[in-house]
Formats: C-alpha cells, structure tokens, sequence
C-alpha cells in the first residue's frame, strides 16, 4: 500500500509568533517613564522612591518571568500570573506618578499574546483603565462634570483596547481555521495522489491481465478453428487416400476417392485461411444455418457414405453470427466423431427454433459408449495430473472440484468439467468436446451428451437467441 506523506505545518498564527519587541520595549519604556518621573521637580521624593522600586520589581519580574525564561511562555497558566502581577505593578506605578500610564501601554501586547481567550478582554479592560486614569490625571474628580469626564476618558481607552483584542482574537480564529483548512486539502491531496498511484497500478494490471486474457483466448480460438478445419480434413483426406490405395484395382473408385480427397483438401485450405482471418465459414457467408447444416452434412454424408437426415422445426429466426458459426462447428464436430467411433448406419441432425432459444441435435445410431467410463477415466487422468503438478511444488487447488464437477455433469447427461480434460491417451486428445463445450458456453448456452453402448450417442447444444450479445455482454 502506498504511504501518505504527513502534511507540512501551515504558517504560525499571531499568537504563535514570537515578538522580539517584547524583549526590549517594556525595559526602555519602564526606564524612560521612570527618568521622567525623576526629573519632576513636583513629584516627592517617597513619591519617586516608590517609584523607583516598583520599576525596579517590574523589571526583575519580566526579567525572569519572560526574558529569562522563554519555555514558560508556552504555559498559559504562569503567563496568565505574569500578566496579572505585572498589571497589578502597573497600576501601583500609574498610581504614584501618572506618567507610567506610558509604561502600561506596552503591558496590553502581553496580554494579547500570552492570556488565553476570554481572558484576555479581562486583561485588555483593565489596561484600558490604567491607560484612561493615566491620560486624566489632571481632571478634577472632586466634582460631577470631572468624574464624568474622568469615566469617558477611561471607557474611550477600555473601547479601543476591547475593539482590538476582538479584533485581533476574530483574526487569529480566521487564521487557525485557514491553516487547519490547509492541513486538511494538504492531507486529501496526498491520499489523491496516493489512490491515484493505486488506481494506476491497478490499471496496469488489469490491462496486463486483459492482454493475457485476450492472447489466451486467441489461442484457444486458433486451436478449435485448427481442429475443426485442418485436423477434420486431414483425417478425411488420409481416410479417402487409404481407401483409394484399397481400391488400386478398380480405377473407378479410385478416381472417386481420389478426387474427394483433393476436394477435402481445398476446402481446408480455404477453411484454414479464413479461419486465420477470423472469418465466418463459406457456407454460412453464402446461406442461412438450416441451408448450411444441410450443405454440410450432404458434403458429409457423400463422403462417408452414411444417410443424413437435416429437419428444421419451428420458425427460423435472425441470430447473431457468433451464435451460427458455434452451432455450424458443432455440427461438424458431431458428424466428426460419428465417422471416428460411431460405426453408425444413419444419422440425424436437426435445428429447432424455439421461443427464446435455439437447438441443435445430432443422434446417430451407432455403437455409443459408456458414460460413466468416460467420466472415471476422466477422472483418473485429472487426479494423475494434479498428484504430479503437487510433487513438482505447483499445488493445483482446482484439481479436486474438477474432478467431481467431471463425475456430476457426464452422468447427469451433461457435459461437466470433465470434458475440459480429456485422458491423454485418448485418440484425439479429447479437444473435440473441449473445444465444442468451449463455444457453446462462452455463449451462455449448454452441451448435453446422451448415450449407451449399442444405442447410439446424441449431443444437443441449446443458445439462447441473444447469445452474442449476452457473449459480449
């Protein structure tokens, strides 16, 4: 899985921020007030003794509260002391001389930076006070009009101070809010790039596998095309070449079988090209399926010399080309192994058009065989196979649900798993079914073999009428 990069920090807030003018500020405004203070002649001298060891305090108390010790400014607690003591010191000194309300200006940037919301309008009125007391020293407050004036003067500061702390507070939630925004788009960016880079691979390898997929399938459909063209003709060739080496002496019939080898050999020729080009067989090109199943199985039946009997039941119906060629080439394939094993005297072939599907049944009356034989055998060929792929270290986890779905579909008079490996001992290597079974399902339909020994063999192969467009589906 790919790892999500931790988002950078955003941009400190206000509060976050260090100010170095609080380092110097307080001094020389604390120093510059209390030379000030000194240099009046009005003033008493107790007046500025006092004066002198409250500066003093307060400078000792920042020095070690604050300048001394700048971890304790990340403790909201020790600096809400600092701030309260360092106000309390500001009002003794506003108190003893007026002028120090200059010095209480800069206690209002402590309390802005280090008192915790809503606290800090606490701070911020009462710096406004000692700002307002400060700035109306001279009024008179033994009368009405004076206090008066003395209250508006100290509301105007604690307003301003108050107007600005919110102010100040509005900003840095605006900023907090924009840098967790920040953080959070950063995090969604890096798990989009992350799921991005995921999607990615996946996409590669569902590609590789769909190339994989497509050249498998073009393999299997080179391989059913080459059985049911070169391989069916070329065992009609050597079966029409050894009867005319039989009949040497009759120059009739070796004419005749003769020449229908040649012709077995052109046409799989011309079967095998087009095949390569993935075209359909000539005769469905030029006719409909009933018209081609009949052409083929007189072709058939002229060659082998065994009656064919083509019905068509029901209305003939459009289907799509895929659905054609799969019941054409099963066709070719039954008649196939009618003339291999059967021995039969007669066939009969037969396409039935029904509501929703289509049938195509092929019955011989030949020798048949044993189902349940087949099956075993089958079965015995799987199980073979898959003790030697496990002794090789390849351990085939399918090897046993092939092996029973084989067993269920041939004795249930169904084509099972069982078809797809055939002995490979068997004459043709079993591909025959495999590669009808093959088409017919890739097309959702369904294969049924019937037979017994002495009764014949019938295979029935049923598509539905939408077979290639489910197929592609």
């Amino acid at each position: 899985m790919t790892s999500t990069m931790p988002p950078q920090p955003g941009p400190p807030t206000l509060d976050e921020r260090d100010h170095p003018v609080l380092d110097v500020l307080p001094y020389g405004a604390l120093v510059f007030c209390l030379l000030l203070s000194l240099s009046f002649d009005g003033l008493v001298r107790n007046a500025q003794l006092v004066a002198l060891i409250l500066s003093a305090l307060s400078a000792a108390w920042m020095l070690w509260m604050y300048t001394l010790h700048p971890a304790w400014r990340r403790r909201p607690r020790v600096m809400a002391v600092f701030v309260t003591v360092l106000i309390v010191l500001g009002a003794l000194l506003v108190l003893d001389a007026t002028i120090f309300g200059i010095y209480t200006f800069t206690i209002y940037f402590f309390v802005l930076r280090y008192l915790v919301w809503p606290w800090r309008l606490l701070g911020a009125v009462a710096v406004g006070v000692l700002a307002g007391t400060s700035q109306a020293y001279g009024v008179n407050k033994d009368s009405l009009s004076g206090v008066l004036l003395y209250l508006v003067v100290v509301a105007v500061n604690v307003t301003i101070a108050l107007a600005y702390t919110w102010s100040r507070w509005t900003t840095t939630v605006l900023d907090e809010r924009r840098r967790q925004a920040l953080a959070e788009l950063s995090t969604a960016n890096h798990k989009l790039e992350a799921t991005l880079a995921e999607n990615a691979g996946l996409q590669q390898q569902l590609l590789t596998q769909a190339r994989e997929a497509g050249v498998q399938d073009e393999r299997q459909r080179m391989a059913r095309e080459i059985h049911d063209t070169l391989a069916q003709g070329l065992t009609g060739i050597i079966t029409q070449l050894q009867a005319a080496e039989q009949a040497a002496d009759e120059p009739a019939g070796w004419r005749r079988h003769f020449d229908a080898a040649t012709r077995l050999a052109r046409e799989s020729l011309s079967e095998a090209r087009r095949s390569v080009e993935a075209l359909r067989p000539e005769s469905l090109e030029l006719a409909r399926l009933s018209e081609a199943l009949g052409e083929v199985a007189g072709r058939w039946s002229s060659l082998h010399g065994i009656p064919v009997q083509v019905t068509t039941t029901g209305t003939a119906r459009p289907m799509p080309p895929e659905a054609e060629f799969a019941l054409l080439r099963a066709a070719q394939e039954a008649l196939a192994n009618v003339a291999r094993h059967a021995r039969a005297t007669r066939v009969g072939v037969t396409l039935s058009y029904m509501e929703h599907q289509v049938a195509l049944d092929v019955r011989d009356d030949g020798q048949g065989f044993d189902l349940k034989k087949l099956c075993a055998q089958a079965a015995g060929a799987s199980s073979n196979a898959n003790a030697s792929t496990n002794t090789n270290g390849n351990t085939n986890t399918k090897g046993h649900t092939n092996t029973s779905s084989h067993v269920n579909g041939l004795v249930g008079l169904s084509v099972g798993d069982g078809l797809r490996r055939h002995p490979a001992g068997s004459p043709d290597g079993g591909f025959g079914l495999v590669a009808m079974r093959q088409r017919i399902e890739s097309l959702a339909g369904t294969l049924q073999v019937e037979s017994e020994p002495g009764f014949g063999t019938g295979i029935s192969a049923c598509l539905p009428l939408a077979a290639g467009t489910e197929a592609r589906s």
